[in-house]
């Protein structure tokens, strides 16, 4: 059984999912894939210890600290490879951003492959069941472009200037399925 949760953020409200002792689920209302991971229904249930401490996280994040993904009880539903991106993605520090092919090179080194294609990676990325918490906000094309947010462009810029991040080093992109 799944359990959820809401959680009202400055990017609107959030829903959380836990199996009964993990968070499974972070998404942003009408975010891409929302609720995709998880194949059964969510059952509203506030107060579990897990639902307690990402709201705590959350706050503390929109509050500008720096909390610390490991305090929290992760376990994000995904296969071998998704798993091993979302890894990498909570290695990325706060307020920094790196490149889908920089994520591809590590994730082919820990895989033990040659190489490993970014666009895997951007499809690993796209489906982080655990928004803002695993930071997929903080992955950005090679050219620099805030492309590939499935909460949308605005939020990423959003989250990216919470964090302090040089944002004149970025594009928006004009056209494509990102926006």
């Amino acid at each position: 059984m799944y359990y959820s949760a809401n959680y009202d953020s400055p990017l609107g409200q959030i829903t959380l999912a836990s199996d009964g002792e993990h968070l499974v689920g972070v998404w942003i209302e009408g975010q891409k894939y929302f609720c995709g991971s998880v194949k059964e229904e969510l059952v509203p249930k506030d107060g579990l210890p897990e639902f307690e401490a990402a709201k705590d996280w959350l706050n503390q994040y929109f509050a500008g600290e720096k909390p610390q993904i490991d305090e929290l009880p992760l376990a994000p539903i995904g296969g071998e490879f998704r798993q091993e991106v979302w890894k990498l993605l909570c290695e990325i520090p706060y307020g920094e951003v790196t490149t889908y092919g920089e994520i591809a090179r590590k994730a082919a080194e820990k895989l033990g492959k040659q190489k490993m294609s970014a666009q895997a990676v951007g499809g690993a990325v796209g489906h982080n069941p655990i928004s803002i918490i695993i930071p997929c906000h903080r992955v950005v094309g090679a050219n620099g472009s805030l492309t590939g947010y499935g909460g949308g462009i605005q939020k990423k810029v959003w989250l990216l200037t919470h964090e302090g991040a040089d944002m004149r080093k970025f594009t928006v992109p004009t056209k494509g399925t990102a926006l």
